[in-house]
């Protein structure tokens, strides 16, 4: 009986986890980015990643510099970007790609090296579509809810920053210290209530190190 009970509560578990990681979660918000229209013209940069991204209601204003279009969706994983490629880049034929994963993936305990090679994969894609692409990753961001992963979002940053260094169409953008305050702790007044997605001085912060001309 023992038995029977472990592989019934291992079946449930497991089906609980592959549809946590079901990418068709997503299928609405990937609906809406195919009624967006492509725009003409030079310097088009496609914004895309989790909610971070998602939630970055000033980008058009705060990135004046490039056209832009947000593709984010909340709650995404890296494979999860792999999956929808297609629909939340490539179709709009840009010039430069703006990517923020990372950081469910941590949370939801992937290991780092594991979430390069998707990473990887991405960029495969990305560059197979058009060769000068230009591909920004922006680091994981430390967060208060999330501070007990700090040496798995540093591993991961390390990595990114290593992957990107070696490869001429790769930029790391490190958004990780700027959000540290005094204590080299995430700063507490950058984020809203849940301790985990930012406000306005948050994005600002970001505004200043990504939305710079980035030729």
């Amino acid at each position: 009986m023992n038995n029977i009970f472990f592989l019934l509560l291992l079946s449930i578990i497991t089906n609980e986890n592959l549809m946590a990681q079901d990418p068709h979660r997503f299928d609405e918000q990937i609906k809406i980015f195919s009624e967006y229209s492509i725009p003409e013209g030079e310097d088009l940069a496609v914004f895309t990643g989790s909610s971070s991204i998602r939630f970055w209601e000033d980008l058009v204003k705060d990135c004046t510099e490039m056209q832009v279009i947000n593709t984010g969706f909340g709650g995404s994983h890296m494979s999860d970007l792999l999956f929808f490629l297609d629909q939340t880049v490539l179709r709009f034929r840009p010039d430069k790609v703006y990517i923020y994963e990372g950081d469910n993936d941590i949370a939801a305990e992937k290991e780092p090296n594991a979430i390069l090679e998707t990473t990887k994969q991405i960029t495969h894609k990305i560059l197979e579509s058009n060769l000068n692409t230009k591909i920004y990753f922006i680091s994981a961001k430390p967060s208060p809810s999330r501070w007990a992963y700090k040496d798995q979002y540093l591993s991961f940053n390390t990595l990114l920053k290593d992957y990107c260094n070696n490869h001429n169409q790769l930029f790391y953008i490190d958004i990780w210290n700027v959000m540290l305050d005094e204590n080299s702790r995430p700063s507490p007044h950058i984020f809203i209530s849940d301790s985990l997605h930012m406000n306005r001085e948050g994005y600002l912060l970001w505004k200043d190190i990504i939305c710079k001309d980035r030729k």
